[in-house]
């Protein structure tokens, strides 16, 4: 019945304009505004054609996954640059982190992963993959 629903998924954030920033400014991803007033919301422009509904909740709470996954050629140069754009990467217990905060997966799937938060504190990803 949706198999060819061109579907989305969408988050909130406890501040529009902050979100707009680092996702468009920091990020490097296209971010359009839309709506007035108490009704705006941001629409993130994702590589493939995808994209990500944004909106303000007053009653933000972060979300405790990974809501967004960023496959990248070369994590450790990912990496560094989310850093030098004033990125910090998360550790989380449970998992064996490098010194550049990168975790090691092995073969099959995803092999390199490291996360980050946005500034609302919605967990993302940079992933590798062989």
């Amino acid at each position: 019945m949706l198999g060819q629903s061109h579907a989305y998924s969408g988050f909130s954030v406890d501040d529009l304009d902050v979100a707009r920033r680092f996702y468009g400014e920091t990020l490097g991803l296209q971010v359009e505004e839309t709506g007035q007033g108490e009704m705006r919301m941001l629409t993130v422009k994702l590589g493939g054609g995808a994209h990500v509904f944004v909106y303000p909740k007053d009653t933000h709470t972060p979300a405790t996954f990974t809501i967004l996954n960023f496959p990248v050629d070369d994590i450790e140069a990912a990496v560094a640059e989310l850093e030098r754009r004033g990125v910090t990467l998360e550790r989380y217990s449970g998992f064996d982190h490098d010194e550049k905060g990168i975790v090691r997966v092995g073969q099959g799937g995803p092999t390199a992963i490291a996360w980050f938060t946005d500034p609302a504190g919605n967990v993302l990803s940079v992933v590798q993959e062989d």
